[in-house]
Parts: C-alpha cells; structure tokens; sequence
C-alpha cells in the first residue's frame, strides 16, 4: 500500500513538473526577445538547461513511476486506459529526448556559431517552427495522459454481465446443533 501511493505521489509530481517544463519552454521562446546573437545564444543555453533538468527528469521519473505502478498494482494490466497511458508516455519520452533536448542543445550551438558570425542569421527558423510543433505535442500528450489518469475511460473494454461489485452475502442454512459432527454447507 505504502509503495502504491509512493508511486503515485512521484507521478503526479512529475507530470507536474513535465507540463510546467513544456510551458516554461514555451514562454521562455515566446516572451524572450535578445537583441543581440550572444543575448539569443545565452537564451538558448537557459532552454537547454531547463530541457536537461527538468523536462528531461520529470518524464523519465512520471514514465518509470507509471511502469512500477503497473507491476505493482496488478489490475492495472487489464486495463486500457493504463496501456494507453503507457504508449503516450514513451512517445513523449521519444519526443522530449530526441527532438526536444537535442534542438535545444542544437539551437545553443548554433546560436553560439551565430555570435560570432559562423552562421547565417536565419539557420534557426526551421529548426525553431519544428521546435514549436514537437512542443505543442508533447503539451497535448501530457494533458491526455492526465485525463486518461483521472477519468479513467473503458476504451472499448465490454462491460461483464454481473460485473458491479455486489455485498458479498452468506447463503442462509439451517441451524444444526453444535456436537461431534462437523458442520456441513447448505445443499
């Protein structure tokens, strides 16, 4: 029990922590205007830092804490919404490592070659409209798999006759007196 409510606890942490990296990205993109090639270089450099230590953290944590959940709590291997969970958090973590991370520590570099002129002005404009829709993905994965964690929908999964919990009820037998006999069940 203690383990089960550990795990959760460090999941809803991370994920946390993963929406509030991906929003911080985004603002420190969006707000951020430098004047100068090293002052964009500089802003790329916090991008790649906030990328590498909490973006990065954050979804390895809210994906391994996720996998440890199932194991621990069986039911959650029948369960669909759990699967799906599941897959969304590897394509993020797919997206954030590959795509994320190394276009933030990319566009670092090269805002640095930028600062000192080894780099055409514009050699940032695609990598950035890239950036900008991987992010916008990542934020739209984290925000399902937050809803699939609180609604919980069935995906397709059939409702069994008599499957509502029901009180557990003793079946009425006949008193038999108490003696040598070993009491029998109720035919």
């Amino acid at each position: 029990m203690f383990m089960r409510k550990l795990l959760k606890a460090l999941h809803t942490v991370a994920a946390g922590g993963l929406i509030g990296g991906v929003l911080a990205y985004m603002v420190l993109l969006l707000e951020a205007k430098p004047d100068t090639a090293a002052a964009y270089a500089e802003l790329r450099w916090q991008i790649a830092t906030l990328s590498n230590y909490i973006l990065m953290p954050s979804l390895a944590i809210a994906l391994v804490s996720g996998l440890l959940s199932m194991a621990v709590h069986r039911p959650y291997l029948d369960k669909r919404w759990v699967w799906a969970k599941a897959a969304l958090g590897i394509l993020m973590f797919k997206g954030v490592l590959t795509i994320v991370g190394a276009k933030a520590d990319y566009a670092a570099a090269m805002s640095e070659l930028m600062a000192k002129g080894q780099a055409p002005a514009d050699a940032l404009d695609t990598a950035l409209a890239y950036e900008w829709h991987t992010l916008w993905a990542i934020l739209a994965m984290s925000v399902a798999n937050v809803v699939f964690g609180v609604w919980r929908p069935r995906l397709g999964e059939e409702r069994r006759a008599g499957a509502r919990r029901r009180p557990l009820t003793v079946p009425k037998t006949e008193e038999q007196p108490l003696g040598d006999e070993p009491l029998r069940p109720a035919a």
